[in-house]
């Protein structure tokens, strides 16, 4: 080792300011500091840096103007890897000189030293300074070139800064030396974040949770005994609906690879024991960094598997309907690049994806980013969150609630002793960095309606629009609690299903400019008898009118798989209406609406001794007709079993 640093020692300070033969004629008119300039040599020669050092510091107090003495001074702890006192040594002996193609290599040095402090005026300087000596190296040509680039956006950037005002967690959540990764689940009553006493090797990483209880953070607790355990468990993501937990867990028994990800369910309070994700997700190399979707069914995950673009890539994977994983594909571009790729996090409303690159432009380091689902479903070109977020230094994760109000993110912060700590923070979210669809949360229990007793559902959210899946969810089985993520901009269809039951179908639309507010909403659901009727409140009609509306197909094709799966069901499909307009008038639509309905019915397969349609007109509202609020809910279609 000692031989390695010495041979970089003599290499660099030959081709410094100074020269490594005796003759040469040096800056300074003091014999004695020239005299202590040689016998460092002669130290360093024999190894001994400390005492060259020593040798060279008194050779400056000799003769404060000693250029060559603190160029050799920054060869010798530049070869030692002292950053601080090379910097100072730098700064103090190029000041003295004027320039010359022969410091190239001091020029790199330093603008590489000011780089990293951000100083990018100066840094930018040297590294102009580095480039016009021409240097051969076309490697560090190339680098100098970059970070000139960078520098010039970095300033251009900090003319320009996004109002980020962050504030540091309660001492309650940043209890430990380092915590990182945050995020919440959809109602933001739970935040999940890595906790690490400190760097030491033999403190691991462990999962934590902190609930939101009379307006502040609880005490964080470990997020469970089947969860947390000798080995390192980070870099955690949680379901909109706190029922899913994906995180990365090393040198496990049941390890594939350098990290894998693991899955855990939640059932009423307990965690079960968790699953490595298998081969089809992680492989032999690098996984972690996971974020999922709000619904648990959508995974974005960092790795530096083999088939990436760069060092560290996104990739992403789909849950199948049997619960199993598709293989994981590349994000590709515009995300991942030939750099560092890396802490996905996909917005609770699907539309906007935010992580860290160093590949991208950039102010240095890893930069926070973020990038927009395009109509045809591809990503736009990421955007640079901006100063003074990304700054000079890696920034890690960035988590935005649902509800575009709330931001989290963790950053190393150096106490005065020196110590290096990483802390929470939260921060009001800037327009800019909005994801471009706020969200909410339908949330409530699933009941059987005779018993009264939670069941185990499954809700399904459809863009009525599109007339696609957006999100799939299970109530729990013991709580019958669940929780669906709603995004503003869209018409909404919710079905909750179970065997046995009926089905039963809600609407939301959020398409107008009203408040996107949480939905408190239980539901019961009826068994499969005789006589059990449900509203189809996706059905859709213009006033006055008997044709479909283009929206009901979500709700008609429902029925239609409802209709499959019981195959001895035989239904009454009942027309009803407001008191607007005559008796006579409100009869015959109610008819030829409920009629339309099943004869869309029996075109798709479904017999037509199976079906049977009844309009009832005015007759039997659900609310008295005395606002437009109840006369919309008297205006519907059921479904009666016969």
């Amino acid at each position: 080792m000692y031989k390695n640093l010495l041979i970089v020692f003599l290499l660099l300070s030959c081709i410094s300011y100074s020269t490594c033969a005796q003759t040469s004629t040096l800056s300074t008119t003091s014999k004695k500091a020239q005299s202590l300039y040689y016998k460092a040599d002669e130290y360093a020669r024999a190894r001994n840096f400390k005492k060259a050092l020593e040798i060279l510091d008194e050779a400056t107090q000799k003769d404060p103007a000693f250029a060559e003495a603190y160029l050799k001074a920054a060869s010798l702890t530049r070869s030692l890897g002292d950053k601080a006192a090379t910097f100072e040594y730098l700064e103090k002996g190029l000041a003295l000189v004027p320039y010359d193609p022969a410091l190239q290599n001091n020029y790199f040095d330093i603008a590489e030293l000011h780089f990293e402090r951000g100083n990018y005026e100066q840094a930018k300087n040297y590294y102009d300074a580095f480039l016009k000596s021409k240097p051969r190296n076309p490697k560090l040509v190339d680098m100098a070139r970059q970070q000139v680039r960078t520098s010039d956006y970095a300033l251009l950037a900090m003319l320009n800064p996004v109002e980020f005002n962050p504030v540091q967690l309660p001492a309650t959540i940043n209890r430990f030396g380092l915590q990182y990764f945050p995020s919440t689940t959809a109602d933001q009553r739970h935040l999940i974040y890595t906790g690490r006493l400190s760097a030491r090797p033999d403190q691991d990483e462990n999962i934590y949770v902190s609930q939101w209880q009379e307006g502040e953070w609880q005490a964080p607790v470990s997020i469970s005994d089947a969860i947390n355990s000798l080995a390192n468990e980070g870099a955690a993501t949680i379901s909109g609906d706190g029922k899913t937990l994906v995180f990365t867990s090393c040198n496990r028994p049941d390890s594939q690879g350098d990290c894998d990800l693991y899955i855990s369910f939640r059932t009423g309070n307990e965690w079960s024991r968790p699953s490595n994700m298998g081969y089809t997700v992680n492989s032999k190399a690098w996984e972690s960094q996971p974020s999922l979707s709000a619904d648990g069914r959508t995974l974005y995950f960092t790795s530096n598997r083999a088939g990436g673009k760069g060092k560290e890539d996104i990739w992403v994977t789909h849950m199948r309907e049997d619960g199993s994983w598709e293989k994981p594909a590349n994000a590709g571009a515009p995300i991942n690049t030939s750099g560092r790729d890396m802490a996905p996090f996909i917005h609770a409303s699907g539309s906007t994806l935010y992580f860290v690159s160093d590949g991208h432009q950039g102010l240095g380091g890893l930069d926070a980013f973020k990038t927009t689902l395009k109509p045809d479903h591809k990503w736009e070109v990421p955007e640079n969150m901006g100063y003074p977020l990304n700054t000079h230094a890696d920034e890690g994760s960035v988590f935005i609630t649902p509800d575009n109000k709330t931001g989290y993110y963790s950053r190393k912060v150096v106490a005065d002793t020196g110590a290096p700590s990483i802390l929470l923070y939260s921060f009001e979210v800037p327009d800019i960095w909005k994801s471009s669809e706020k969200s909410t949360y339908a949330q409530g229990r699933v009941f059987d309606n005779v018993t009264k007793k939670p069941l185990k559902a499954t809700i399904q959210l459809y863009d009525v629009k599109a007339d696609s899946l957006v999100q799939q969810v299970n109530s729990d089985q013991v709580s019958g609690e669940y929780t669906a993520v709603l995004a503003e901009g869209r018409k909404y269809a919710l079905y909750v299903s179970a065997p046995a039951y009926m089905m039963n179908s809600l609407s939301f639309d959020y398409t107008s400019a009203k408040a996107l507010t949480p939905v408190a909403l239980d539901v019961y659901l009826d068994p499969i008898s005789a006589g059990a009727a449900v509203v189809l409140n996706n059905i859709f009609f213009n006033t006055g009118e008997y044709a479909l509306a283009q929206d009901s197909k979500t709700e008609l094709n429902k029925l239609i798989s409802f209709l499959q799966q019981n195959k001895d069901l035989k239904i009454e499909i009942a027309g009803h209406t407001d008191d607007v307009g005559s008796d006579d008038a409100n009869q015959v639509l109610s008819e030829k609406r409920a009629r339309s309905v099943a004869e869309y019915l029996a075109g798709k397969g479904i017999g037509k001794d199976r079906l049977r349609s009844k309009g009832y007109g005015e007759s039997r509202p659900k609310q008295p007709n005395t606002t437009e609020e109840n006369r919309s809910l008297n205006r519907r279609i059921e479904m009666k079993i016969l």
